[in-house]
């Protein structure tokens, strides 16, 4: 990827460094109107990485002590992280077996039994694919409760052609270096089309400032770094050819897998699927990893041990069995190698690693 970039990385780079802007510099300024241009929404606010964007908007939402946020249980624990810094608690539901995306029965049943404490839901858009969030508004408007988007593996998916972050009250996303959209570092951000939240949170990132010693509420320090910034505007002008290519790469495995014991991603219609990872399911997972590792073949489990079960969670009163879809796919789910470069030679690699792996 930086090969590809290479003279408009460093052009870019070398700038910031000219114009020794390296807090809130120009490149900031820039990349936030470009990002929320990306994805039509009014606001971007560029902060330090994709969890404190979590942290900072249901700060400024107001949620604290005694609320309860809703978390689909197959995530990274970033999302239920930000839920407890705010001091509130994060309440899981199950997935979807197909997208494996949050489960609206699974949701409104969380609603109806809870419907006192639950303040937000936290629709997570898994692997790139988004959560159902035409059902899941209509759920949560009847239950009067706000709804936010984790979009941290989602650049630029859309539903019927309206990207993410126009369904929440917020999105946030992260910009880790493996990200669709990854700077050098730790890096992200929030957008919404919500004047008064996107001014909060602006406030909330620069240690509560509106101006250099007028502090108008207690903040923290979580400024997008002007490096990454920069790196990032780079970045952002090669996205939808990358994410066209991501989608053709996942296609092809799709159609190679198509005789074989693997279940393959799901797109649902009208949906962009920007396959921040490929995700199969297969039966024997753990002998297909073993196989493809000694090829010397990349892939991972996003995520082998869900948030439930986690020791981080037992705290929370959950046990096995609680959310059977995800720990049934918890026990299949394999990630393949995909990004915006991989060729046609080293995914027809993987799958004949897969092919060996299933004989």
């Amino acid at each position: 990827q930086h090969a590809e970039i290479d003279v408009e990385l460093k052009e870019a780079l070398l700038a910031t460094l000219q114009r020794n802007d390296y807090i809130m510099g120009q490149d900031v300024r820039s990349f936030e109107q470009e990002f929320a241009a990306f994805h039509n929404v009014e606001h971007a606010i560029g902060v330090g990485n994709g969890t404190d964007a979590l942290v900072l908007g249901l700060k400024a939402l107001g949620v604290g002590s005694g609320d309860r946020v809703i978390v689909p249980v197959n995530t990274f624990i970033a999302s239920s992280e930000a839920v407890s810094a705010v001091g509130a608690l994060p309440l899981f539901v199950d997935i979807d077996a197909e997208t494996m995306n949050i489960d609206c029965a699974s949701l409104e049943r969380a609603l109806a039994d809870n419907k006192d404490t639950v303040k937000v839901v936290m629709a997570v858009h898994l692997y790139g694919h988004p959560a159902p969030m035409e059902r899941i508004k209509s759920i949560c408007d009847s239950y009067n409760v706000r709804l936010i988007e984790d979009a941290a593996q989602a650049h630029g998916a859309e539903i019927n052609g309206v990207r993410v972050g126009n369904f929440g009250d917020f999105a946030t996303f992260s910009f880790y270096p493996g990200k669709n959209l990854g700077a050098l570092g730790d890096a992200g951000a929030l957008i919404t089309n919500d004047h008064t939240l996107a001014k909060k949170v602006a406030m909330l990132k620069d240690h509560g400032r509106t101006e250099k010693y007028l502090h108008e509420i207690e903040g923290v320090n979580s400024r997008l770094d002007t490096i990454q910034a920069a790196a990032l505007r780079v970045k952002l002008r090669k996205l939808d050819a990358w994410t066209d290519h991501r989608i053709s790469v996942a296609s092809s495995y799709s159609s190679y897998f198509n005789d074989l014991e693997v279940i393959t991603p799901r797109t649902s219609e009208g949906y962009r699927h920007v396959f921040h990872l490929y995700v199969i399911r297969v039966k024997n997972r753990d002998q297909v990893l073993s196989e493809l590792k000694s090829q010397g073949i990349m892939c991972g489990i996003h995520y082998p041990i869900p948030l439930h079960l986690q020791p981080a969670y037992t705290g929370l009163g959950f046990k096995k069995g609680d959310f059977p879809v995800a720990e049934a796919v918890a026990e299949e789910i394999l990630s393949l190698p995909i990004d915006g470069h991989i060729d046609d030679s080293q995914v027809k690699r993987v799958v004949e690693g897969v092919k060996k792996s299933l004989l």
